[in-house]
């Protein structure tokens, strides 16, 4: 029945319409759609000449002023190993910052309003139905719906709510959360009094993850939609921002995805404070500059997009890779190899960072964030096998490589600061050979020109630092986010607080993203864990037991950095100081009471904060509604509410075919189990969490757990 109602007419969810979305093969050229992409910027490979040649001509200089740093006329084993690593960082550095250039230009000329889409005015209502898709993994329940409800509230008033299907995708493996999904899911009608547009599905197996959960979707039911768009467990968009993209897709016959730029709110510890300002004043520098470049050959973040269905089902099914995890298997980080695979069946995948009303909220602590950076180093890492397949856009190759190259610098830096230290202590422990063996008229001078270090320390420093600068400089054109802000004078010390404090974390994500590649590299699965949302409180000997390693390497790096040279000590002082404190800075920024209190000062502020949007103090107040009517608490709970038991029995999935579908062991073992056990409380006790989930999910398994708690 998957959600039908057997006489009363209720369903869970829509008619199917299944659409095809065949596996991709990564190593044959797929056939092309037919006509161009006139969505595309004119001239747009001048951009790329433009960005990349700067990047390239800043990398050389560069190279060339560190080779006479090093006097490397004849470089021994260390100082090569040092230019080359210089080099693969600088050009990192140079190509941000050129495109940070271009950023800046755009922010102050105006945006590229490319796709004809607007930012003011009232927004087109659309022809077609657009479906947006949450996808949920053991989340809190309140959390999410509180989000769709807020959406929904804003396409009630934007009069569409007749254009937009919202379905709820559940992946859940809480039992428990399943159960609260389910309430939650019936509480969401009854308060929208919407049961024709809500829906919720839960898939048994969560095979593929997010990737696979959107496309068991669109096998679905794609079919009946033109355009889908893709939410995370934390997003939140207005209406009128909904609008303009399905209008702009309806519009636009080669264009296969826009991507907004979500802005990062709601966060109320240092840590997530210092990413949402950071990702609101820096961020629309940034995401305007390579939006420029990219033109129609842009890249998906995973969530806050639209997708033209019809694209995404024929060209973007992920086949897996070969060999074990964690570089086989499913593709974790999908949305970068569909964005790619998109582009190389030839649609267009646009960028549209001007367009505001797209939110997202941050990891609450530096310890959240490293669990989220683990799972995503390990799927950028195997974005090394998708590199080679056939037809490609180079964009897109550029794509994935800047993925990988996001988490390969961390040990390339660690590496090079160790290997500078190491041609220190060369320089001041081990005589140089001025004579060499053999013939020679001269003496070989190991010299190291120090003047010309220090100015090309400051010229990578200014690299680095200047897009802040930048941003501030373009936000002072801006009088309503600048206000927002805090003004200028406040926001210029905001900048500096997150400036020092993000130096500081630095070395420690550093040392931590090192250990992941490392990690990864020698086999290790990182797995897929819920997030958490909005407490980053950790105990402090918990937060010792993660960081000691940071503390000890710090600790002794700053000490032979000291007995080689106290002027080279003063130079690593940044990196050694944050490495030494990262266990107290990790749990200053895990609490609220600093960031509070720099938000009362009027500091690390957001222009969201300032003039929050309806759709975001609607999601606040809605769920600060729900905090009074608490969801189930636990599987029991079904028994105890009849209306809650009659829709999960009408929700469940269809049975098993024989012959046709896998045996389930779980199954087997938990109906074995809830048949042996003489109550509720020991058959819920007895099960483990597969077994209690397939025991749910079967209409045999569920009569027999009523029957136990009619007892």
């Amino acid at each position: 029945m998957d959600g039908l109602g057997r006489d009363s007419g209720w369903r869970a969810l829509p008619p199917e319409a299944p659409l095809d979305m065949p596996v991709q093969s990564l190593r044959a050229k797929p056939q092309r759609r037919a006509g161009g992409m006139p969505s595309r910027p004119v001239a747009g490979w001048l951009r790329r000449l433009l960005v990349i040649g700067g990047a390239v001509l800043l990398t050389l200089f560069a190279a060339r002023e560190m080779s006479l740093v090093l006097n490397s006329g004849k470089p021994t084993v260390l100082e090569a190993l040092v230019l080359v690593l210089f080099v693969v960082l600088f050009a990192w550095i140079a190509l941000s910052f050129v495109s940070a250039c271009c950023g800046f230009v755009r922010l102050i000329a105006g945006p590229d309003r490319r796709l004809g889409i607007e930012a003011s005015g009232p927004p087109p209502i659309p022809q077609t139905v657009t479906a947006l898709l949450m996808p949920t993994y053991n989340e809190d329940p309140s959390r999410v719906m509180a989000g769709l409800e807020a959406i929904h509230a804003s396409l009630v008033a934007a009069g569409a709510t007749h254009r937009f299907h919202i379905f709820i995708l559940s992946d859940s493996t809480e039992p428990g959360a399943w159960i609260a999904e389910e309430a939650a899911f019936l509480d969401l009608r009854r308060r929208t009094g919407d049961e024709q547009n809500i829906f919720y599905r839960r898939r048994p197996k969560n095979t593929e993850r997010k990737a696979g959960n959107i496309a068991e979707w669109v096998r679905r039911w794609g079919g009946a939609y033109p355009q889908m768009l893709v939410l995370d467990a934390d997003s939140v968009m207005e209406a009128d921002t909904i609008l303009r993209l399905a209008d702009a897709m309806e519009r636009h016959e080669d264009v296969g995805l826009i991507q907004t730029l979500p802005i990062i709110t709601g966060g109320s510890t240092l840590f997530a404070r210092m990413q949402q300002f950071a990702g609101r004043v820096y961020g629309p520098l940034i995401a305007e500059g390579i939006a420029w470049w990219h033109g129609g050959e842009g890249n998906y973040w995973g969530h806050n997009a639209i997708i033209r269905t019809q694209a995404f089902a024929s060209a973007a099914g992920l086949p897996d890779l070969p060999g074990r995890k964690p570089w086989g298997g499913h593709i974790m980080s999908h949305d970068f190899v569909e964005a790619a695979l998109m582009r190389r069946a030839g649609w267009a995948i646009h960028m549209v960072p001007w367009l505001r009303g797209s939110y997202e909220e941050s990891p609450p602590s530096l310890m959240d964030l490293a669990v989220r950076d683990r799972r995503w180093c390990q799927g950028n890492l195997q974005h090394m096998a998708v590199l080679p397949t056939r037809g490609l856009h180079f964009v897109s190759r550029l794509h994935l490589m800047t993925g990988i190259g996001s988490y390969i610098t961390a040990p390339i830096w660690l590496i090079f600061l160790v290997t500078g230290v190491l041609l220190s202590l060369q320089a001041r422990f081990i005589r140089p050979e001025y004579f060499p063996a053999g013939p020679t008229l001269f003496p070989e001078w190991p010299t190291v020109d120090p003047v010309r270090a220090m100015w090309l320390f400051i010229g990578t420093m200014a690299l680095l630092l200047a897009p802040k600068l930048m941003a501030w400089f373009a936000l002072l054109f801006h009088a309503r986010d600048r206000r927002g802000s805090g003004g200028a004078l406040r926001m210029l010390v905001s900048m500096l607080i997150e400036t020092v404090i993000a130096g500081l974390l630095a070395p420690v994500t550093m040392l931590t993203q090192s250990y992941d590649v490392v990690s990864i590299l020698m086999g290790r699965d990182s797995g897929w864990s819920a997030q958490r949302r909005d407490d980053g409180s950790m105990p402090l000997g918990q937060i010792a037991r993660l960081y000691w390693r940071h503390t000890v390497f710090g600790l002794v790096f700053g000490g032979i950095a000291w007995l080689v040279s106290p002027y080279l000590a003063l130079w690593m002082s940044p990196v050694v100081l944050g490495l030494t404190l990262a266990i107290p800075l990790a749990w200053i920024t895990a609490g609220r009471g600093i960031g509070l209190g720099l938000k009362r000062l009027g500091l690390l502020l957001v222009p969201e904060e300032s003039a929050t949007p309806r759709v975001l103090t609607d999601a606040v107040a809605f769920r600060r509604d729900r905090a009074g009517t608490p969801l189930p608490a636990g599987p029991g709970a079904l028994f105890q509410e009849p209306a809650l038991l009659e829709a999960h029995r009408r929700m469940l999935p269809a049975p098993r075919r024989p012959r046709q579908d896998p045996i389930d062991p779980n199954l087997l073992v938990g109906l074995a189990k809830a048949e042996e056990a003489q109550s509720l409380d020991e058959a819920l006790g007895g099960l483990n969490r597969a077994e209690l989930a397939a025991v749910l999910g079967h209409a045999d398994g569920l009569d027999r757990l009523q029957a136990l708690a009619t007892r």
